[in-house]
């Protein structure tokens, strides 16, 4: 049986539950204290990766994070889960979808794997870039927002939603996916599990070690609440509707 590895980036994020506002300098979202967890749609893909591990298609599942030792949590919640390794591509820059592309090129080209399954996005930027930024690079084949993934000898077929229903790809390994929710339920961490991963090594890469003078062009320029609408008012007919809409909206 034709075996992969499989990488898996996994992103830092705030709480889906928790209700985020602005930082005092505009500059981002206040994270003091507030409850951090992996990106869901990451979650969605180290499950996949799970499952083609047992079911004997993956030899080895590769959790990897950018940023500082923070991102320790996220790489012990991988492992726990069932990752067999966890990496963290040490940087404090703010790289945006093509930094994190570059860095996991550079990775994949050191690791060698016939898999790169990630979330479809993040769930604070919701930029939804890099796989297909990550696909571009490498030069391999890639199919987005996953509900299905089936890997048979070098090929894995796809099912995937789009506007008209559902759409089924066929491509060679080595590829990069994209997971949306739809994929499949991520499995519940046990308290065990974690205290086990507690013990596991995260290997440490440094991001210059990866891509020399990595250059990131993206800046916050503002992070802030949406200005407030006016009140909602009820019309009594279409032609005040038509009187409102000449005469206030002018957009007739």
């Amino acid at each position: 049986m034709f075996t992969v590895k499989i990488l898996v980036p996994v992103k830092r994020v705030v709480d889906y539950k928790i209700q985020v506002r602005p930082a005092d300098d505009g500059l981002g979202v206040a994270l003091s204290g507030v409850k951090m967890s992996p990106n869901p749609f990451d979650e969605n893909a180290i499950e996949e990766s799970l499952r083609l591990k047992e079911a004997g298609i993956a030899t080895e599942v590769t959790v990897v994070s950018f940023g500082s030792a923070v991102n320790h949590d996220v790489l012990r919640h991988g492992l726990a889960m069932g990752a067999d390794r966890a990496i963290l591509v040490e940087t404090d820059q703010t790289l945006g979808s093509l930094g994190v592309a570059k860095l996991l090129k550079a990775l994949a080209e050191r690791e060698t794997p016939g898999l790169i399954l990630m979330g479809k996005q993040s769930i604070d930027e919701d930029a939804g870039q890099a796989p297909q930024m990550l696909a571009g690079l490498l030069n391999w084949p890639q199919a987005t927002f996953a509900s299905s993934v089936k890997v048979t000898g070098q090929e894995v077929e796809v099912v995937r939603e789009v506007d008209g229903g559902m759409e089924t790809l066929k491509l060679s390994l080595p590829a990069v996916i994209s997971a949306d929710l739809r994929l499949n339920s991520p499995r519940f961490v046990k308290l065990p599990n974690l205290m086990m991963a507690k013990k596991k090594p995260i290997e440490t890469v440094s991001a210059d070690e990866l891509v020399p003078e990595l250059e990131t062009k993206l800046k916050t320029k503002f992070v802030g609440y949406p200005p407030a609408r006016d009140p909602v008012r009820i019309l009594n007919s279409v032609d005040e509707l038509i009187e409102k809409l000449k005469s206030e909206a002018g957009v007739l």
